[in-house]
């Protein structure tokens, strides 16, 4: 008797169903000083300086996770520019660290946690390796819902849309 192979298989839901999947949005200026604020009311030293790093550098978050301490601090002060090479390209990306940015990355580098770490975002394991991207991506996730935006629009690679200039110091963007 000949082997048949059946024309129809058990249906399995698909793996992105009911999610939001392609480009994720950039966040508007007022997204921008809304999480700003909550992480400074908070005290959140670390968040606040990675979500203030995150924007003013544009990074993937690969190689935003990845920053070690030398490249943005020397001679007892954050620097003004850093300049890396990306991971994924091998080109070196030069940025500015804004004055609301390096203050809040002096007061993480205060901290204790930071002490004998060669990152900039260290781990809690393996050695005081960095964080990973999937890491990253749950306090981003965090600070959209914390203002009440759907998480799943936002990810990780909105903070490197999400243009500086828009949310400068003064509050009042570039349109």
């Amino acid at each position: 008797m000949p082997r048949t192979s059946p024309a129809i298989r058990a249906c399995r839901p698909a793996w992105n169903k009911g999610r939001i999947v392609g480009q994720k949005r950039p966040l508007l200026p007022k997204h921008a000083w809304a999480i700003r604020g909550r992480l400074e009311l908070a005290d959140r030293a670390r968040d606040l300086a990675l979500f203030n790093l995150a924007i003013d550098s544009k990074l993937r978050g690969c190689d935003l996770v990845s920053l070690r301490v030398a490249d943005v601090y020397a001679a007892g002060q954050v620097k003004e520019r850093a300049s890396i090479t990306q991971s994924k390209t091998r080109q070196p990306v030069r940025f500015e660290i804004t004055d609301g940015t390096r203050t809040s990355l002096v007061a993480w580098l205060g901290d204790p946690e930071l002490f004998g770490s060669k990152y900039l975002w260290p781990g809690r394991f393996h050695e005081r390796l960095h964080i990973s991207t999937r890491q990253y991506a749950r306090p981003v996730r965090g600070w959209a819902t914390s203002i009440g935006l759907e998480p799943s629009s936002y990810g990780t690679h909105s903070m490197r849309r999400t243009t500086p200039k828009m949310v400068d110091e003064t509050g009042f963007g570039e349109f």
